[in-house]
């Protein structure tokens, strides 16, 4: 609400490090450190007793872990905005605290004016991901787009006759009609049929879209 602080929970287990976020914190007037918890079941208790705007949650706590409490303080306290504070920066940590609904993830050498902003940012709404988890969430992206391509290429050359696949394979080697025919014992004439067909077949315009979809199908 309009005027109102931000109203913060801070869960980690090592009291130096939630003295350490309180200190940063709270030199932000608009901040406000409702409570702090040494593991995640007493993070998703405080959220929900003092109505958190948003819970800074460290992964790694005893009892429950960050990770596994984030599902339960989004059900205890839905309007709560979870920031996901670590020394972990693994991709598959940022990709879990994303789809349990985090709202950011920082990673505990954060400088002090991301810290605040993050905390700003999550609690007017918005995701925060610092420079390093926004890589590994790029990484991802990129690899599934990877994924996705080499699923549609192989779907492509199943169309292809087994002798057509080998002649393709070559393609993607960057071998001519010549050296394709003289590993697969042909003429080159009859390479030359070969590859006619397979850009028939595959909807490719020449050799160079051919041997590339016969990397991005593995061959």
């Amino acid at each position: 609400m309009a005027g109102q602080p931000i109203r913060v929970v801070i869960a980690d287990d090592e009291p130096l490090i939630r003295a350490g976020i309180r200190m940063i914190l709270i030199s932000d007037p608009e901040i406000e450190v409702v409570a702090e918890a040494a593991n995640g079941r007493e993070a998703v208790e405080a959220a929900r007793a003092h109505a958190a705007d948003v819970v800074l949650l460290d992964i790694q706590m005893p009892v429950l872990d960050g990770l596994s409490a984030l599902p339960e303080l989004r059900r205890a306290a839905p309007a709560a905005r979870v920031i996901v504070l670590t020394t972990f920066g693994e991709r598959e940590n940022v990709l879990r605290a994303l789809e349990h609904g985090g709202a950011g993830f920082l990673l505990k050498d954060t400088a002090p004016a991301e810290l605040i902003g993050a905390v700003r940012a999550a609690a007017a709404g918005d995701a925060y991901l610092s420079p390093a988890a926004t890589r590994h969430v790029v990484e991802r992206l990129a690899t599934s787009r990877e994924a996705a391509r080499a699923e549609q290429a192989r779907g492509r050359v199943a169309a292809l006759s087994e002798k057509e696949r080998d002649v393709l394979a070559l393609l993607g080697e960057g071998l001519s009609n010549a050296d394709a025919g003289r590993r697969l014992h042909m003429s080159e004439a009859t390479v030359k049929t070969y590859v006619s067909r397979i850009l028939a077949k595959l909807d490719c315009e020449n050799r160079v879209q051919a041997a590339l979809l016969a990397r991005d199908a593995g061959l």
